[in-house]
């Protein structure tokens, strides 16, 4: 039924390693689309192999406004979001066919994120309750243009929670989940900066060693062994290091 064909979308940048799993992983969907913002690897010459997936090159400005640009392009009633380091379980992708396919209230659905630290299932270090949209019908949600960091998804209409989970492989190793931390980082410090905001004893000191004896002690990071410790400790790093950025940017800044 048309009514229940899905529009799969994916936005990439230097996921060679990754984008062919992700393509066979969301196989199941009616179109395909990755909007990439001009990768300097082989994902492009990747996708290519792929007769069914549209490709849209175009620069990237910050993630909410290449996901809305993403969901304008999709054809059919139900968007779903898929990041290159995510997969859908066999379970939810059953789960996502009978939601699709039986009309209800809900035009959006959260799907349960498990974390994987290299081939370690991550239960804790403050991940345990990681809830996140990907599921939803076109015209009834977008993303705010004003949280441009760890995106929000607004939704006008009711929502659901699904009940079988995604994987997330965002962790393959320190350097690999180092290097995106300082990313995102960079991102919230440039978010942070156009907002007017200044760094202070309290964003240094305080807010980073708090992220890490939150994430470690009260939400039992330490049950997750080394690698608890790890993603405690560099979830801490990615706090200061993005003051550190704000404060580059406020002094390098042209004075008014």
């Amino acid at each position: 039924m048309e009514n229940s064909k899905i529009s799969g979308l994916i936005i990439t940048y230097n996921e060679e390693e990754l984008v062919d799993d992700v393509i066979e992983n969301i196989s199941f969907v009616d179109e395909l689309i990755v909007v990439d913002s001009f990768s300097t690897d082989k994902t492009i010459s990747k996708l290519n192999k792929y007769n069914h997936v549209k490709v849209v090159q175009r620069n990237f400005k910050n993630f909410s406004d290449q996901r809305n640009f993403a969901i304008q392009q999709a054809q059919y009633p139900w968007i779903l979001f898929i990041d290159a380091d995510e997969r859908i379980t066999k379970e939810l992708r059953s789960e996502i066919l009978e939601t699709v396919s039986n009309p209800s209230i809900e035009v959006a659905f959260k799907f349960p994120r498990k974390f994987v630290f290299g081939d370690k299932l991550i239960k804790f270090s403050g991940l345990q309750t990681d809830f996140i949209y990907r599921l939803f019908k076109k015209g009834f949600a977008q993303y705010n243009l004003d949280q441009t960091v760890h995106e929000k998804l607004e939704v006008n209409g009711k929502s659901k929670t699904l009940s079988n989970v995604m994987l997330h492989y965002s962790y393959s190793d320190y350097e690999s989940y180092k290097k995106k931390t300082e990313h995102y980082a960079i991102l919230k410090a440039q978010e942070l900066f156009e907002q007017g905001k200044k760094p202070t004893f309290f964003d240094f000191y305080i807010k980073p060693a708090y992220k890490f004896l939150y994430n470690y002690i009260f939400r039992l990071g330490v049950l997750d062994g080394k690698a608890g410790y790890i993603i405690c400790k560099l979830n801490a790093y990615g706090v200061k290091y993005r003051f550190k950025k704000l404060e580059k940017l406020i002094s390098s800044s042209p004075k008014k």
